[in-house]
């Protein structure tokens, strides 16, 4: 007889359309949970670091700035900020020392300071791409795994038939519809998944475009150092 109730097909698929249906369910599971989590993380990031781009965008000096970033340690664009603050520190550190044995000194590095915001701005991008990539991979996968339940739930469709010595629709029809709950379930598994794992990338990618004006905004409200001529380069 032809089961409809959801409880009855389940019961009714095989060993295989049960394995790969639970396969599906824990793909589903883990994709929906680091969807959550990484809405929740984007939505704190995104919500510091238009705050602090906006003192950034207003402050006088770097004290004002670094009163406010202490308090937003969830933005990106704040932790290039301390990451270069503590950069300079060191380079400050090191030319009171220079100072102290008589060598000239002044202001800071550009290069220094766009090398170290960009290695900061790195880390930042690749926490921020945490657990993505299983996001792909539920995407990519779960049709085909998918496809391989049904594939396989048809197979013993077919053997069915063989042995009932039928081919009507009463005897196709239920063994084929048992075996496209997989293709269904792995579409519902992968659909979610490259939705998300697509709007993060573009979230991604504005927050690496914020990062890149901090230190715009921040080169200004420095004394960067000139480098030095060289001797034979005086006309």
């Amino acid at each position: 007889m032809f089961q409809t109730g959801p409880m009855e097909l389940l019961v009714s698929l095989g060993v295989v359309s049960k394995v790969v249906l639970l396969l599906l369910f824990g793909f589903s599971v883990i994709s929906w949970a680091i969807i959550l989590y990484k809405w929740a993380i984007f939505r704190r990031a995104d919500a510091e670091d238009r705050r602090f781009l906006a003192v950034l965008s207003k402050a006088r000096d770097i004290e004002e700035v670094t009163r406010h970033a202490h308090r937003m340690l969830g933005s990106p664009c704040a932790r290039i900020f301390h990451g270069i603050v503590d950069r300079l520190d060191s380079v400050s550190r090191e030319s009171r020392e220079l100072d102290s044995l008589g060598e000239e000194t002044s202001g800071f590095d550009r290069h220094v300071i766009e090398r170290t915001a960009s290695h900061i701005a790195q880390g930042q991008i690749g926490r921020l791409e945490s657990f993505l990539p299983f996001l792909a991979t539920t995407g990519n996968i779960s049709p085909f795994v998918g496809l391989l339940g049904t594939v396989m739930g048809i197979i013993d469709s077919f053997r069915e038939i063989g042995m009932q010595g039928t081919a009507s629709i009463s005897a196709v029809a239920p063994g084929v519809s048992e075996a496209l709950i997989a293709t269904a379930a792995g579409l519902f598994a992968a659909i979610p998944a490259v939705i998300a794992y697509n709007y993060f990338l573009t979230r991604i990618r504005r927050t690496a475009f914020q990062m890149d004006s901090v230190v715009v905004e921040l080169l200004p409200l420095l004394p960067v150092k000139a480098r030095p001529v060289p001797v034979g380069a005086k006309g």
